[in-house]
């Protein structure tokens, strides 16, 4: 006969006086549901983010005939990336870069002023374990059930609700798959090609792949992934200073802690009733009583549950708050709290920088040119000397035009007297070329550049390509490079 297993004798190991634990070491974190300010925000956070995951792909942008129609689009076969009206090129790669650097004086600007607010709300792991370990417990019960089901031994009933849960999260993963695999493609037809088998193989294996690292991270690395694989646990500390808002236990106010009197008489004792519900609701399964932790990714999901006991008790509220140290150590010595504090040195530093990095990304964007040219001089050979003593240089000239319309151009050299432009197959002995450039395409044209020797100075002369845009007043485009002849 199976033994049960009674929820209410679990008992799990507490941390020892000036022991700061990472997270449950037999075993995962399993926090329990509860309500309140915070947890109403991660439910907001999650449901935006999940919603512009999936459905960004369909946000329609209408560039013209002939031009993808999805507003935000890394188009892999075309070698480009669109957002909304901003069309990148590989060449531009160094965008990226600017995004990057975006995205990290934003965090570090974000845990300036309230600590691990993306690891507690915004961050993609935490979002998918909060709805793996939120499936689970729609599932199976609430924490002590969870535990007790966890322990109990192989059933019928258990194996059916793990393959409910375990299918559930497949279908999750798989979603998360398909989100990331629709910002590559045309969203409508990559969904219906990947639902009627039509896709390509690699289509499938990057759903795969994505899809199989959401499932294993999400549902059973979980908090593991914040504590070790994640580096910014490991140096969040320096990007705190003591007015950045973080989870925080008022230890003058809950010590001495002990369990709650029946008379509920406080006096000459602190207001923390050792019911552990912090550490039971908590995610990673940190303690927030030992101070802050590298575990803890400032959900404040732990104040929600905490505020719940005071109310209970007729306590004010707050003995785990998310509070800056300067505003604890006021409280602390009997003083007024001085507030929020966002503008100080460390912030406008970031700010600073922020917008430094965005404007100069800003301003590359608007003056940027639609037009792209890339000289390359031919080595073999350097030159030629013509009959007529005359040197001739050969050059691939590619122009990229990054605008979807023809456009012909006007090319002249500058820094040689009287030399004369031939294009390979069209016009020859001129001084100036015209040629056309279809419509978001790169068009390489083989030059040839003749100029009396008297005109050189040397081995090396430097001479300038000097491009326009035909009935337009742009600003030439210059490529100045060399023209190679004999030695004197």
């Amino acid at each position: 006969m199976n033994a049960t297993i009674d929820p209410d004798q679990i008992t799990e190991r507490q941390p020892t006086k000036g022991e700061v634990p990472f997270y449950r070491e037999n075993g995962q974190a399993v926090p329990r549901g509860v309500t309140g300010l915070f947890r109403t925000l991660k439910w907001w956070a999650m449901a935006i983010l999940l919603a512009w995951w999936h459905l960004g792909p369909f946000l329609r942008w209408d560039r013209g005939p002939d031009a993808p129609g999805q507003a935000i689009l890394v188009d892999m076969a075309g070698r480009r990336a669109y957002f909304f009206d901003i069309e990148i090129w590989p060449q531009e790669v160094y965008y990226v870069t600017g995004l990057l650097l975006i995205a990290a004086i934003s965090l570090f600007l974000m845990s300036a002023l309230a600590g691990r607010v993306w690891c507690g709300f915004l961050c993609w792991q935490t979002v998918y374990t909060d709805l793996f370990q939120n499936i689970e417990r729609w599932v199976i019960g609430e924490r002590t059930t969870r535990i007790a089901f966890e322990r109990a031994p192989l059933s019928a009933k258990k194996l059916a609700k793990k393959t409910v849960v375990v299918t559930a999260w497949a279908a999750v993963s798989a979603a998360c798959g398909i989100g990331v695999t629709l910002w590559f493609g045309d969203a409508f037809q990559m969904l219906k090609d990947i639902f009627t088998a039509q896709a390509p193989f690699s289509v499938y294996l990057f759903i795969l792949i994505i899809g199989g690292f959401c499932f294993l991270l999400g549902g059973f690395a979980r908090e593991r992934v914040c504590v070790y694989m994640c580096p910014y646990s490991r140096f969040q500390a320096a990007m705190f200073d003591e007015h950045s808002l973080i989870v925080s236990y008022e230890a003058w106010r809950g010590e001495p802690r002990a369990p709650a009197p029946k008379d509920r008489n406080f006096d000459q004792r602190g207001h923390c009733v050792d019911c552990k519900m912090c550490v039971q609701s908590c995610p990673t399964g940190v303690d927030i009583r030992f101070g802050n932790q590298l575990a803890c990714i400032g959900c404040g999901v732990c104040i929600d549950a905490c505020d719940q006991i005071m109310d209970k008790f007729g306590l004010p509220r707050g003995l785990i708050s998310y509070d800056s140290a300067v505003n604890l150590e006021a409280r602390e010595a009997g003083k007024p709290a001085q507030g929020i504090k966002p503008i100080r040195a460390r912030t406008l530093l970031y700010a600073g920088l922020l917008a430094i990095v965005g404007g100069v990304m800003l301003t590359s964007l608007l003056t940027r040119s639609t037009t792209e040219v890339n000289v390359l001089h031919e080595r073999t050979p350097l030159f030629v000397q013509m009959s007529d003593g005359s040197v001739r240089n050969g050059y691939a000239y590619k122009v990229l035009n990054m605008v979807r319309e023809d456009r012909t151009y006007v090319l002249k050299t500058e820094g040689l007297a009287d030399a004369t432009l031939e294009v390979v197959g069209g016009k020859s002995g001129a001084t100036e070329l015209e040629f056309q450039v279809e419509k978001d395409q790169v068009s390489t044209f083989r030059i040839f550049v003749n100029a009396p020797e008297s005109a050189l100075k040397g081995r090396s002369t430097d001479v300038t390509f000097v491009l326009t845009e035909q009935g337009k007043s742009e600003k030439p485009i210059r490529s100045k490079t060399l023209f190679a002849g004999p030695e004197k």
